[in-house]
């Protein structure tokens, strides 16, 4: 019995060690650029975090801030010598209130401003 040799003619060994070569190329750039988006992800993670800390903190600000304006107009309120007094400080009290609400909401803003950018 007589065995052929055969052999993988030199253009087909070529292109296929071509097609390897290429595949292996397009599978590192695609493992690169996925490296790429999970670190991008991840900053952005990192950002959004740092993000809702900050305005967590800011709200325990703000109700602390709040609260002692409340007690301090609380102080106020009982000490008033009449019905007018106690009408005037009351009107005083929301004035500055809604002030620092405006100013609070801004702070708001702000934060998810920069955290949308």
């Amino acid at each position: 019995m007589q065995t052929t040799n055969f052999e993988i003619p030199t253009e087909m060994r070529d292109f296929a060690e071509k097609s390897i070569d290429q595949t292996r190329n397009a599978v590192g750039v695609i493992m690169t650029n996925a490296h790429k988006a999970a670190d991008q992800f991840q900053a952005g993670g990192k950002t959004v975090q740092s993000t809702f800390q900050a305005a967590v903190a800011k709200g325990f600000d703000h109700a602390q801030a709040n609260a002692n304006a409340t007690f301090d107009f609380a102080h106020k309120l009982v000490r008033a010598k009449d019905f007018r007094e106690a009408f005037e400080l009351q009107s005083e009290f929301v004035r500055s209130q809604v002030a620092a609400l405006q100013a609070q909401a801004k702070e708001f803003g702000s934060l998810a401003q920069n955290a949308a950018h």
